[in-house]
């Protein structure tokens, strides 16, 4: 018994619901081996009473007892064999998108899914499919997600079928209700269908892309013509008031040079016409303290000679007021003056 066990490996003492070693094994009447607390809880959390691997289904629950025989050949496998009660936890699925719909507790992945079950098997789970003869009729494809949408909501069957009419799956009950007389195709001879037009359509759709890249290329190439036009216009409008600016610039300072230089003359002018005016206003203050001490004399002959030399410079200096032409505005206005002081 010893040297047989021995040649039995871990994996025929595992529980296929919690993965582990048998924990208190106990046998259902379609002959498969469950932990009698796996079992129990699996059966407790649905509404009917099936075995896990085949989907066999019992009724009344039966009542299961713990099968010594495997109890005994488990107990004398861990002895010679000197193995854990338990094994390794097993991995997490992780990344997996499809889990194992048996699996109760850490989910496997699913290696395949069953279009006839409608559910999502590991490896473990899926061995019945490899063995049972009823189960190896149904179709077994690559995991699949939502499988519940490959069910009829309104008769809970599968569909496979094609309503070209309504462009919806539907199962065969649905062509005697809401799809009677609608043009109905399985999904096979659809599938065929479409894909026999997916070349043309690809071909179409490639068209379309070609297109719109080219008009993309053409509206970016249109954009870039106009912005290369924009900067040169920019260009132009900043060069011209540039020269614009420059000329105005260049015109106020020559106006401001011509403003400067007849100031500059008529400062020069005005300064030498100031000189000559404030001599004669000298020379006049002096003749006339000469004329006050002049009249203060008795001697009637000087007074005379004296007074007639003074009158003499009066009218020199009228005269030459008269011919100086003025700073602002010529030689009429002094010589009015003069005039009209005489």
């Amino acid at each position: 018994m010893a040297t047989s066990s021995c040649l039995l490996s871990e994996d025929k003492f595992l529980c296929s619901v919690c993965l582990d070693v048998f924990t208190e094994p106990v046998s259902t009447p379609c002959g498969h081996n469950f932990c009698s607390a796996c079992i129990h809880k699996y059966w407790d959390s649905r509404d009917i009473c099936q075995c896990p691997l085949c989907k066999r289904t019992f009724s009344p629950r039966p009542q299961l007892q713990v099968n010594t025989f495997v109890s005994e050949l488990l107990a004398e496998f861990k002895s010679s064999a000197q193995v854990k009660a338990s094994t390794p936890d097993p991995q997490l699925p992780g990344t997996a998108d499809v889990l194992c719909d048996i699996c109760s507790d850490l989910k496997e992945k699913a290696v395949k899914s069953c279009l006839t079950c409608l559910a999502s098997f590991c490896e473990v789970h899926l061995e019945p499919h490899h063995r049972v003869p009823t189960f190896k009729s149904h179709t077994l494809l690559d995991p699949l997600k939502n499988l519940d949408d490959k069910m009829c909501k309104t008769h809970n069957k599968i569909t496979e079928l094609y309503c070209r009419t309504d462009q919806a799956c539907v199962c065969v009950l649905c062509i005697n209700t809401d799809h009677k007389s609608h043009s109905v195709v399985p999904l096979e001879e659809e599938y065929e269908a479409v894909m026999a037009k997916k070349d043309e359509t690809m071909a179409n759709i490639q068209k379309m892309i070609e297109s719109r890249c080219e008009k993309i290329a053409e509206i970016e190439e249109s954009l870039e013509v106009s912005q290369r036009e924009a900067e040169k216009e920019k260009e132009a409008s900043v060069q011209v008031f540039t020269d614009l600016i420059r000329s105005i610039q260049r015109s106020q300072a020559e106006l401001v040079e011509l403003i400067e230089e007849r100031y500059r003359a008529t400062k020069q002018k005005a300064e030498g016409f100031l000189t000559e005016l404030r001599m004669e206003v000298a020379e006049l203050q002096s003749r006339s303290s000469q004329l006050e001490q002049l009249s203060q004399s008795e001697d009637h002959h000087h007074f005379l000679q004296s007074f007639s030399t003074l009158c003499s410079f009066k009218q020199g200096l009228d005269q030459r007021q008269c011919s100086q032409p003025s700073v602002f505005g010529g030689s009429e206005r002094g010589c009015e003056s003069a005039e009209t002081k005489t």
